[in-house]
Protein backbone atom coordinates (compact mmCIF):
# COMPACT_ATOMS: atom_id res chain seq x y z
CA UNK A 1 0.00 0.00 0.00
CA UNK A 2 1.70 3.31 -1.42
CA UNK A 3 2.11 6.00 1.68
CA UNK A 4 -0.35 8.86 1.53
CA UNK A 5 1.70 12.24 1.26
CA UNK A 6 1.11 15.18 3.61
CA UNK A 7 -0.90 18.01 2.68
CA UNK A 8 1.67 20.62 1.87
CA UNK A 9 -0.08 23.70 3.30
CA UNK A 10 -1.36 21.89 6.23
CA UNK A 11 2.74 20.46 6.77
CA UNK A 12 3.61 23.77 6.46
CA UNK A 13 1.78 25.16 9.61
CA UNK A 14 3.94 24.32 12.33
CA UNK A 15 3.46 27.18 13.99
CA UNK A 16 -0.24 26.79 14.07
CA UNK A 17 0.23 23.41 15.63
CA UNK A 18 2.77 24.46 18.23
CA UNK A 19 0.57 27.08 19.17
CA UNK A 20 -2.62 24.88 19.90
CA UNK A 21 -0.15 22.62 21.74
CA UNK A 22 0.88 25.01 23.88
CA UNK A 23 -2.49 26.56 24.25
CA UNK A 24 -4.01 23.28 25.73
CA UNK A 25 -1.04 21.49 27.50
CA UNK A 26 0.93 24.50 28.59
CA UNK A 27 4.15 26.12 27.47
CA UNK A 28 6.76 23.88 29.55
CA UNK A 29 4.74 20.67 28.35
CA UNK A 30 5.66 20.80 24.83
CA UNK A 31 9.47 20.03 23.27
CA UNK A 32 10.66 20.13 19.70
CA UNK A 33 8.36 19.05 16.89
CA UNK A 34 9.24 15.50 16.44
CA UNK A 35 7.13 14.89 12.38
CA UNK A 36 4.21 14.96 10.91
CA UNK A 37 1.75 12.69 9.58
CA UNK A 38 -0.73 12.41 6.93
CA UNK A 39 -4.44 11.28 7.99
CA UNK A 40 -6.59 11.70 5.02
CA UNK A 41 -7.01 14.13 2.64
CA UNK A 42 -5.63 17.53 3.58
CA UNK A 43 -5.48 16.36 7.19
CA UNK A 44 -2.00 16.11 8.76
CA UNK A 45 -0.85 15.48 12.14
CA UNK A 46 1.98 17.12 13.59
CA UNK A 47 3.65 15.19 16.42
CA UNK A 48 5.22 17.45 19.89
CA UNK A 49 7.59 16.03 22.57
CA UNK A 50 6.43 15.54 25.69
CA UNK A 51 8.75 17.37 28.37
CA UNK A 52 6.56 16.48 31.13
CA UNK A 53 8.63 13.76 33.58
CA UNK A 54 6.25 11.27 34.25
CA UNK A 55 5.16 11.07 30.32
CA UNK A 56 8.62 9.97 29.30
CA UNK A 57 8.39 8.72 25.69
CA UNK A 58 4.94 10.55 25.14
CA UNK A 59 4.41 12.98 22.66
CA UNK A 60 1.38 15.72 22.03
CA UNK A 61 0.00 15.09 18.66
CA UNK A 62 -2.38 18.29 16.85
CA UNK A 63 -4.37 17.22 13.91
CA UNK A 64 -4.56 19.86 11.37
CA UNK A 65 -7.20 20.11 8.65
CA UNK A 66 -8.30 22.05 5.41
CA UNK A 67 -10.98 22.08 3.75
CA UNK A 68 -10.87 22.12 -0.19
CA UNK A 69 -9.70 24.84 -2.75
CA UNK A 70 -9.38 27.04 0.86
CA UNK A 71 -6.14 28.48 2.26
CA UNK A 72 -6.86 28.53 5.81
CA UNK A 73 -5.59 25.41 8.24
CA UNK A 74 -8.35 24.79 10.79
CA UNK A 75 -6.81 22.86 14.21
CA UNK A 76 -9.38 19.77 15.06
CA UNK A 77 -7.74 18.12 18.08
CA UNK A 78 -4.77 17.78 20.37
CA UNK A 79 -4.01 14.55 22.17
CA UNK A 80 -1.46 13.07 24.22
CA UNK A 81 -0.01 9.56 22.60
CA UNK A 82 2.44 7.16 23.57
CA UNK A 83 5.42 6.88 21.49
CA UNK A 84 7.68 3.62 21.17
CA UNK A 85 9.44 4.01 24.24
CA UNK A 86 5.97 5.14 26.13
CA UNK A 87 5.92 3.61 29.69
CA UNK A 88 1.88 1.55 29.91
CA UNK A 89 0.42 -0.42 32.14
CA UNK A 90 -0.13 -3.90 31.18
CA UNK A 91 -3.02 -4.85 29.56
CA UNK A 92 -5.97 -5.56 31.56
CA UNK A 93 -7.21 -8.62 32.57
CA UNK A 94 -10.60 -9.74 34.25
CA UNK A 95 -10.74 -10.82 37.79
CA UNK A 96 -11.46 -14.05 37.10
CA UNK A 97 -8.68 -14.84 34.63
CA UNK A 98 -6.29 -12.84 36.85
CA UNK A 99 -6.26 -15.61 39.88
CA UNK A 100 -4.09 -18.30 39.97
CA UNK A 101 -3.44 -21.04 42.08
CA UNK A 102 -1.33 -20.24 45.15
CA UNK A 103 -2.28 -16.68 44.53
CA UNK A 104 -5.21 -17.09 47.72
CA UNK A 105 -3.18 -15.82 51.29
CA UNK A 106 -4.58 -15.84 54.91
CA UNK A 107 -8.45 -14.13 55.41
CA UNK A 108 -8.67 -14.04 51.05
CA UNK A 109 -12.08 -14.88 50.21
CA UNK A 110 -13.09 -16.98 47.13
CA UNK A 111 -16.64 -16.57 45.38
CA UNK A 112 -17.79 -19.47 43.52
CA UNK A 113 -20.74 -19.38 41.09
CA UNK A 114 -24.07 -20.57 42.13
CA UNK A 115 -23.59 -22.96 39.07
CA UNK A 116 -20.15 -23.82 39.30
CA UNK A 117 -19.69 -26.82 36.97
CA UNK A 118 -17.15 -27.91 39.53
CA UNK A 119 -19.79 -28.70 42.39
CA UNK A 120 -22.77 -30.59 42.65
CA UNK A 121 -25.46 -31.22 44.85
CA UNK A 122 -24.42 -33.46 47.44
CA UNK A 123 -27.93 -35.65 47.93
CA UNK A 124 -27.57 -36.66 43.68
CA UNK A 125 -25.72 -39.42 44.36
CA UNK A 126 -24.64 -38.90 40.38
CA UNK A 127 -21.06 -39.14 39.91
CA UNK A 128 -21.10 -39.19 36.17
CA UNK A 129 -21.33 -35.23 34.40
CA UNK A 130 -24.18 -34.04 33.46
CA UNK A 131 -24.54 -35.33 29.43
CA UNK A 132 -22.95 -32.46 27.22
CA UNK A 133 -20.63 -30.56 29.61
CA UNK A 134 -16.85 -31.45 29.83
CA UNK A 135 -16.44 -34.81 30.67
CA UNK A 136 -19.47 -36.33 29.23
CA UNK A 137 -17.99 -38.21 26.44
CA UNK A 138 -15.37 -40.19 26.90
CA UNK A 139 -14.27 -42.99 23.51
CA UNK A 140 -14.58 -46.12 24.14
CA UNK A 141 -10.86 -46.89 23.34
CA UNK A 142 -9.54 -44.50 25.79
CA UNK A 143 -10.60 -46.38 28.69
CA UNK A 144 -9.25 -49.39 29.74
CA UNK A 145 -11.98 -52.27 31.04
CA UNK A 146 -9.89 -54.23 33.54
CA UNK A 147 -12.12 -57.42 34.59
CA UNK A 148 -10.54 -58.88 38.44
CA UNK A 149 -10.77 -62.36 39.02
CA UNK A 150 -12.52 -61.61 42.44
CA UNK A 151 -12.50 -65.65 43.07
CA UNK A 152 -8.71 -65.68 43.10
CA UNK A 153 -8.03 -65.92 46.73
CA UNK A 154 -4.70 -63.71 45.47
CA UNK A 155 -7.41 -60.88 44.42
CA UNK A 156 -9.12 -60.87 47.80
CA UNK A 157 -6.35 -61.09 49.96
CA UNK A 158 -5.25 -57.79 47.92
CA UNK A 159 -8.55 -56.09 48.34
CA UNK A 160 -7.75 -56.56 52.02
CA UNK A 161 -4.49 -55.20 52.38
CA UNK A 162 -2.93 -58.94 53.16
CA UNK A 163 -0.85 -59.22 49.81
CA UNK A 164 1.67 -56.37 51.32
CA UNK A 165 4.34 -57.82 53.95
CA UNK A 166 3.72 -55.24 56.01
CA UNK A 167 1.01 -52.42 56.92
CA UNK A 168 0.92 -49.70 58.46
CA UNK A 169 0.20 -50.15 62.31
CA UNK A 170 -1.38 -47.74 64.72
CA UNK A 171 1.50 -46.06 65.47
CA UNK A 172 2.30 -45.49 62.14
CA UNK A 173 -0.91 -44.04 61.18
CA UNK A 174 -1.09 -41.25 64.52
CA UNK A 175 2.39 -40.22 63.40
CA UNK A 176 1.45 -39.69 59.47
CA UNK A 177 -1.90 -37.43 60.82
CA UNK A 178 0.16 -35.29 63.01
CA UNK A 179 2.72 -34.53 60.04
CA UNK A 180 0.19 -34.23 57.92
CA UNK A 181 -1.99 -32.13 60.58
CA UNK A 182 0.99 -29.12 60.80
CA UNK A 183 0.52 -27.45 56.93
CA UNK A 184 -3.00 -28.32 56.41
CA UNK A 185 -4.11 -28.36 60.07
CA UNK A 186 -6.79 -26.46 61.95
CA UNK A 187 -3.87 -24.54 63.63
CA UNK A 188 -2.58 -23.21 60.52
CA UNK A 189 -2.81 -19.23 59.85
CA UNK A 190 -4.91 -19.99 56.57
CA UNK A 191 -7.38 -21.86 58.44
CA UNK A 192 -7.37 -19.66 61.19
CA UNK A 193 -8.83 -16.90 59.05
CA UNK A 194 -11.29 -19.31 57.04
CA UNK A 195 -14.78 -19.12 57.21
CA UNK A 196 -15.67 -22.47 57.37
CA UNK A 197 -13.94 -25.68 57.85
CA UNK A 198 -13.33 -28.19 54.80
CA UNK A 199 -15.58 -31.08 56.19
CA UNK A 200 -18.38 -28.78 54.62
CA UNK A 201 -16.56 -28.03 51.55
CA UNK A 202 -17.63 -28.98 48.43
CA UNK A 203 -14.19 -29.47 46.88
CA UNK A 204 -13.08 -32.05 49.55
CA UNK A 205 -12.59 -35.39 48.22
CA UNK A 206 -13.35 -38.15 50.61
CA UNK A 207 -10.93 -41.28 51.33
CA UNK A 208 -11.41 -44.44 52.11
CA UNK A 209 -9.42 -45.97 55.13
CA UNK A 210 -9.27 -45.54 58.48
CA UNK A 211 -8.15 -42.06 58.47
CA UNK A 212 -11.28 -41.00 56.41
CA UNK A 213 -12.96 -39.38 59.97
CA UNK A 214 -10.06 -37.03 60.01
CA UNK A 215 -8.85 -36.44 56.20
CA UNK A 216 -9.66 -35.57 52.77
CA UNK A 217 -8.18 -34.40 49.58
CA UNK A 218 -8.52 -30.83 48.25
CA UNK A 219 -9.80 -30.48 44.80
CA UNK A 220 -10.21 -26.52 44.45
CA UNK A 221 -7.22 -25.38 41.82
CA UNK A 222 -7.32 -22.21 43.40
CA UNK A 223 -6.42 -23.62 47.41
CA UNK A 224 -3.11 -23.63 48.43
CA UNK A 225 -3.71 -27.02 49.48
CA UNK A 226 -5.20 -27.79 46.07
CA UNK A 227 -4.02 -31.51 45.53
CA UNK A 228 -3.12 -32.00 49.20
CA UNK A 229 -4.48 -33.98 52.24
CA UNK A 230 -5.92 -31.73 53.85
CA UNK A 231 -7.40 -32.14 57.57
CA UNK A 232 -11.25 -31.75 57.69
CA UNK A 233 -10.54 -28.78 60.69
CA UNK A 234 -8.48 -27.27 58.07
CA UNK A 235 -10.38 -24.14 56.05
CA UNK A 236 -9.39 -21.17 53.42
CA UNK A 237 -11.27 -18.71 51.79
CA UNK A 238 -11.86 -21.16 48.75
CA UNK A 239 -14.44 -22.90 50.59
CA UNK A 240 -17.26 -23.92 48.50
CA UNK A 241 -19.72 -22.16 50.28
CA UNK A 242 -18.16 -18.96 51.74
CA UNK A 243 -18.75 -16.41 48.92
CA UNK A 244 -21.45 -17.82 46.59
CA UNK A 245 -22.28 -15.44 44.06
CA UNK A 246 -26.11 -14.95 43.12
CA UNK A 247 -27.65 -15.41 40.47
CA UNK A 248 -29.06 -12.50 38.32
CA UNK A 249 -32.75 -12.17 38.74
CA UNK A 250 -34.95 -13.89 35.72
CA UNK A 251 -37.86 -11.97 34.71
CA UNK A 252 -41.09 -13.86 35.12
CA UNK A 253 -42.62 -15.16 31.57
CA UNK A 254 -45.43 -12.86 30.23
CA UNK A 255 -48.79 -14.76 30.96
CA UNK A 256 -51.36 -14.18 28.01
CA UNK A 257 -54.88 -15.35 29.63
CA UNK A 258 -56.42 -16.99 26.53
CA UNK A 259 -58.84 -18.98 28.18
CA UNK A 260 -61.70 -16.83 29.13
CA UNK A 261 -63.29 -14.50 26.28
CA UNK A 262 -62.56 -10.94 26.38
CA UNK A 263 -64.81 -7.77 24.80
CA UNK A 264 -62.99 -5.62 22.87
CA UNK A 265 -63.20 -1.98 23.34
CA UNK A 266 -62.88 1.04 21.52
CA UNK A 267 -61.10 3.69 23.06
CA UNK A 268 -61.35 6.40 20.45
CA UNK A 269 -65.49 6.02 20.47
CA UNK A 270 -65.34 6.14 24.34
CA UNK A 271 -63.21 8.89 23.88
CA UNK A 272 -65.36 10.84 21.55
CA UNK A 273 -68.42 10.36 23.31
CA UNK A 274 -66.70 11.43 26.34
CA UNK A 275 -66.33 14.87 24.90
CA UNK A 276 -69.74 14.82 23.27
CA UNK A 277 -71.03 14.52 26.68
CA UNK A 278 -68.84 17.09 28.14
CA UNK A 279 -69.91 19.55 25.09
CA UNK A 280 -72.85 18.80 26.36
CA UNK A 281 -72.77 19.78 29.82
CA UNK A 282 -71.46 22.86 28.95
CA UNK A 283 -73.92 24.09 26.83
CA UNK A 284 -76.67 23.37 29.54
CA UNK A 285 -74.43 25.19 32.02
CA UNK A 286 -74.37 27.67 29.37
CA UNK A 287 -78.10 28.11 28.77
CA UNK A 288 -78.39 28.15 32.51
CA UNK A 289 -76.49 31.05 32.97
CA UNK A 290 -78.18 32.88 30.20
CA UNK A 291 -81.77 32.54 31.89
CA UNK A 292 -80.22 33.89 34.99
CA UNK A 293 -79.16 36.86 33.94
CA UNK A 294 -82.06 37.45 32.06
CA UNK A 295 -84.20 36.81 35.31
CA UNK A 296 -82.43 37.67 38.19
CA UNK A 297 -84.83 37.99 40.85
CA UNK A 298 -85.27 33.85 39.66
CA UNK A 299 -88.51 33.80 38.53
CA UNK A 300 -91.82 35.04 36.12
CA UNK A 301 -93.77 37.86 36.06
CA UNK A 302 -96.97 35.23 37.05
CA UNK A 303 -94.97 33.42 39.92
CA UNK A 304 -93.44 36.92 42.05
CA UNK A 305 -95.80 37.32 43.73
CA UNK A 306 -96.15 41.18 42.54
CA UNK A 307 -99.89 42.50 41.55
Amino acid sequence: MRSRTPDRLCAEAVDVARAATVEAAGPESVGEHLGVAAEGDRVVTHYFACTEPAYRGWRWATTLARASRAKAVTIDETVLLPGAEAILAPEWVPWSDRLRPGDMGPGDLLPTEADDLRLEPGWTGDDEPPAGEPGAEVEDEAVDIVVPSVAMIGSIAGQLGLGRPRVLSRYGLHAAADRWDEQFGPKSPMAQAAPANCVSCGFLVPIAGSLSQAFGICANEFSPADGHLVSLGYGCGGHSEAAVMPRPPQPAPMVLDELHDTDPMALHAAAAADGASAVSDRSAMDDGSAMDSADPDGGGGEDNGRP
